[in-house]
């Protein structure tokens, strides 16, 4: 079966520093996969150069069997390769309502309409409920962005990437940010996502990680050390070693 995402050799090189080396990683259609490791693992670094955010020096990428490697982050997304952001991107001075809406149209190249009147579009506007519903948005739908809870914020995001029709959702620490109990909510929501949607998401939160995901890839040092299910990577010394040992404690990267 052709993978979801998949990458052969991917390296990015930020000068003499290379941040992620010589990875091969491959997502299954449908998977639940997290990518975890401690402190400067290059977790961002992989997520920047997937997504097209940054070019990748030496490597290739391929989505649904597709390369890639040399399209603008914008032609990814319109390839099915969407993400979220480790600090939200929100237009934060518009209301979400709009927000979603403004992905919709830009997923239909039609965003000159956008300050036109969206709202005279009737399709666009029940598409943007229907992604707010499924958020639990609805009733913020009206208040700009700057006024919601970081919480909410984190959940116009993921109904703004579910606009754009993608089949593979990269998650960048989605409850970053966020208090415990407003982490929980957000990863219902990922929880609930359609089966036929791939995720591929960063998370520190290793209570999080070991709760919703299906497959584990570890990041150290811009390579991968192992990947596993749940089950195996809790089992796995190397693992306890850099969370726990010397080697530092898990967070961003």
């Amino acid at each position: 079966m052709t993978p979801a995402i998949e990458t052969e050799g991917l390296t990015l090189r930020y000068g003499h520093f290379t941040a992620v080396g010589d990875v091969s990683l491959r997502v299954e259609a449908g998977a639940r996969h997290a990518l975890i490791g401690p402190n400067g693992a290059g977790k961002t670094s992989l997520v920047h150069a997937l997504t097209g955010n940054v070019p990748a020096t030496a490597g290739r990428i391929r989505v649904a069997g597709q390369d890639v490697t040399a399209l603008s982050q914008a032609e990814r997304v319109r390839r099915g390769l969407a993400r979220t952001f480790q600090i939200n991107q929100l237009f934060r001075g518009l209301t979400v309502m709009e927000n979603v809406s403004l992905a919709i149209l830009e997923r239909e190249r039609k965003t000159r309409q956008f300050w036109r009147s969206f709202a005279a579009d009737r399709a666009v506007a029940e598409e943007a409920r229907e992604h707010l519903a499924f958020a639990h948005l609805e009733e913020l739908a009206d208040r700009p962005v700057r006024s919601l809870p970081y919480g909410s914020q984190r959940l116009v995001e993921i109904a703004i990437a579910l606009a754009t029709r993608p089949r593979v959702l990269v998650l960048d620490e989605p409850a970053a940010g966020v208090p415990a109990a407003q982490s929980e909510s957000i990863f219902e929501r990922i929880n609930a996502l359609p089966r036929d949607l791939t995720l591929l998401f960063v998370e520190h939160d290793m209570g999080l990680v070991f709760r919703f995901a299906e497959r584990i890839t570890v990041l150290v040092g811009g390579r991968i050390m192992t990947e596993g299910t749940p089950a195996e990577i809790q089992a796995d010394e190397r693992v306890r070693e850099v969370y726990l040992g010397r080697r530092g404690h898990h967070g961003a990267a």
